[in-house]
């Protein structure tokens, strides 16, 4: 691993510990040259996700920028950052188990939707505007009404 402070190759591992998810390890390292410490988190990839967008591009999937999209939505809102890393891992472990190695961003944006709506109403409706791009005040109506309906719905 490469020194962000002075890009020595050579850097040593001090301390690794897996994260409360379970689904990566914290290390922290230290550099051989300049001394700094810093730490990485290490992921398994069990495959490399190519996200295929509404124009046909093509992209590399970008686990960072689906984080920073919910954390957006859930900005300011009573949900921790321990939540929103294990929304995150749920959302790509099911995108990797899925067999695919392309994923188009519809695919991506309900599984991120549905998790959304589980934790956060809120949340979710923020997403939902942005995602499926609301430019009426009856788009957002009509969402808050199938909020309330499901939420009689549900057993008490």
């Amino acid at each position: 691993m490469r020194c962000p402070f002075c890009s020595e190759a050579e850097t040593q591992v001090k301390d690794s510990r897996p994260m409360e998810d379970g689904t990566s390890i914290r290390r922290r390292r230290a550099c051989a040259t300049c001394g700094q410490r810093f730490t990485t988190i290490e992921r398994v990839q069990l495959r490399e996700l190519i996200v295929v967008k509404v124009n046909g591009r093509r992209a590399p999937f970008d686990r960072e920028k689906l984080a920073r999209s919910i954390r957006i939505a859930l900005r300011k809102r009573p949900v921790s950052e321990e939540q929103i890393e294990q929304m995150v891992s749920g959302i790509v472990r099911r995108l990797e188990a899925s067999g695919e190695s392309e994923i188009n961003t519809h695919h991506i944006g309900e599984l991120a939707m549905e998790s959304l709506h589980a934790i956060d109403a809120v949340g979710y409706v923020r997403f939902a505007s942005v995602y499926r791009d609301f430019r009426e005040t009856k788009d957002f109506s009509e969402i808050l009404t199938r909020i309330d309906d499901q939420r009689r719905e549900e057993p008490k």
